[in-house]
């Protein structure tokens, strides 16, 4: 009779599932876990003044004696970026591929933790031992070289996590996805997979990323004048095309934007990106050549107000200017909530004069996703023939279409997990099901502040923006409690005051009345002060205006 396992694999996402970005993703058995990516999301709209958001690591960080290191698939942000926030609290070994390891060393080198950090670097063909996992990789296929997925062998089966992935025939990089790996790895049993939803709503294949490099040198051949083209910084294949339509129609390319900039010069040093001699040029030497012979390779693809290309396109760039008759390509898909921004810059370059490029409206070609449509995850889902499967990296409704591919090629519904961040699937002898939930959630950055700004504080942010702020300020006598000045009133995005002199006036005569009133009753806290003049106050001003301020007494006793 076998022995039955007392332990339990654990299976669960701090980040990376019900929404895009900020993906991590755990493996746990005994005392042993696996962690995989560590990336940021940028803020939604309510999150005011919010710069990035990364996950909660309060579970690891507890457990930090068990955490065996931190695995990452491939540099991009979203997988990535969360790394200077989270080594600083959990100092565990990263493994990552060289490309990968070389942006992830300028990030920490910024934030300081370069000296402190055990970076070991990995390829297709390690085997790591990190407790009672082993680690193996396989090579796939996504918009920056070097990505990898993972396959974790653990005491009750093979947990394959995918990483991003395409399956393109025809990469430009000629770093074929080991389509024969997966297809090993899946003989010898994959007990659970956890796969790339990001394009689960789209069907056929996605195109290779080749056919963009033709579409590009053609928009290059056509131009009259200067070309600018924006793409994401790390999206390192479209880089190399930009560089090899350039060659190919005798340009000069000249790089703006801090972020395409460090990934050109790390991706350059590091022999992924082929630029030929005397090819890139410094932005001030873009005006004195001729203008059909230049390329602007730029970042601000997702219209971001501070990107090169928007400043470009509000002529604020100190460097270089839009001029009438530039042909301007954006070469990407606005990530969701930032279409309102790319539909702005797009105004804005249009108001120019410039010939724009952009989105499926126009030349379609000149971009491609670096994630898998459904042909692709079915691809996947058949190589791997996984026992149970996990959909992840992609919003709820992206998890669930994954879920419905899964059931079209064979597997069960009940097999299928549809997880939320923090929910857990464990796994004890072969058998699967929905665990406790972990602690998960957003951890807002602004400025140097990681977690100083919570729900009360964006609450309060958000009452500023709507209905501005007035301040009451009053000076009490300590004898015999009488009001000594004022009350003062200053008011902030409220109404103007020299226009609103009469509501101020008897806003003014109904905190003194109210003031008056308590202390001829022998109140004398200050919190009972504070609350009456707000309720009385903020009455009052609904009434008249139908806003609700926020109302903010200061009072004083001298």
């Amino acid at each position: 009779m076998s022995k039955k396992n007392i332990d339990k694999l654990l299976i669960f996402a701090l980040g990376g599932v019900g929404e895009i970005g900020k993906n991590m993703y755990c493996v746990q058995y005994a005392n042993d876990i696996i962690v995989i990516d560590s990336g940021l999301k940028f803020p939604e709209q309510d999150m005011l003044g919010i710069d990035i958001v990364i996950p909660d690591i309060g579970y690891l960080t507890e457990n930090r004696d068990k955490v065996r290191g931190i695995i990452i698939t491939h540099g991009h942000e979203d997988h990535i970026g969360g790394l200077p926030y989270v080594l600083k609290h959990l100092n565990v070994p990263l493994y990552a591929t060289k490309l990968t390891m070389g942006l992830i060393e300028a990030k920490l080198k910024e934030a300081n933790l370069l000296g402190t950090t055990n970076r070991i670097l990995i390829n297709a063909d390690t085997v790591l031992s990190l407790g009672t996992l082993t680690a193996t990789f396989f090579k796939t296929n996504h918009s920056i070289p070097d990505s990898v997925g993972v396959a974790l062998d653990t005491p009750e089966g093979v947990v394959v996590h995918t990483g991003d992935f395409k399956f393109d025939q025809t990469p430009v990089n000629d770093q074929y996805a080991d389509l024969h790996r997966m297809a090993e790895i899946g003989k010898k049993g994959v007990l659970a997979l956890l796969s790339d939803s990001t394009n689960a709503e789209r069907p056929g294949y996605t195109g290779s990323e080749r056919s963009v490099g033709v579409e590009i040198e053609e928009v290059f051949r056509k131009a009259k004048q200067r070309v600018v083209i924006a793409t994401f910084a790390s999206n390192i294949h479209r880089v190399q095309q930009v560089f090899d339509a350039a060659a190919a129609t005798n340009r000069k390319v000249t790089v703006i934007g801090r972020s395409m900039v460090n990934v050109v010069s790390i991706a350059s040093e590091l022999g992924y990106l082929n630029i030929p001699d005397g090819m890139l040029i410094e932005p001030e030497e873009v005006n004195k050549l001729a203008a059909d012979r230049v390329v602007i390779l730029s970042t601000g693809s997702q219209g971001e107000p501070m990107s090169a290309l928007t400043r470009m396109a509000r002529s604020t760039h100190r460097k270089v200017d839009i001029l009438p008759g530039d042909t301007v390509i954006i070469a990407a898909t606005p990530i969701p909530g930032n279409e309102r921004d790319v539909g702005r810059t797009v105004d804005e370059l249009f108001r120019i004069g410039a010939n724009v490029i952009y989105g499926p409206g126009s030349v379609t070609g000149v971009h491609v996703s670096g994630h898998g449509s459904q042909e692709e995850l079915k691809l996947m889902l058949n190589l791997m023939k996984p026992k149970y499967f996990i959909p992840i990296h992609g919003e709820y409704r992206m998890l669930r279409q994954h879920g419905i591919l899964a059931e079209s090629v064979g597997m069960a519904k009940e097999d299928i997990f549809m997880c939320d961040i923090g929910d857990t699937v464990e796994i004890q002898n072969g058998v699967a099901r929905k665990g406790s939930k972990v602690q998960s959630g957003n951890i807002l950055i602004d400025g140097l502040g990681v977690g100083d700004v919570g729900n009360i504080v964006l609450r309060d942010r958000k009452l500023l923006s709507q209905d501005g702020i007035l301040v009451v300020v009053v000076t009490l006598s300590k004898q015999d409690g009488k009001i000594l000045s004022g009350p003062d009133i200053i008011s902030r995005g409220f109404v103007y005051v020299r226009e609103s002199e009469g509501l101020l006036e008897e806003a003014n005569r109904i905190v003194t009345n109210t003031l008056t009133k308590l202390m001829n009753e022998n109140v004398n806290e200050w919190a009972s002060l504070k609350t009456n003049v707000k309720d009385v106050l903020g009455r009052f001003l609904y009434e008249q205006t139908r806003r609700r301020p926020m109302i903010l007494p200061i009072i004083m006793e001298v």
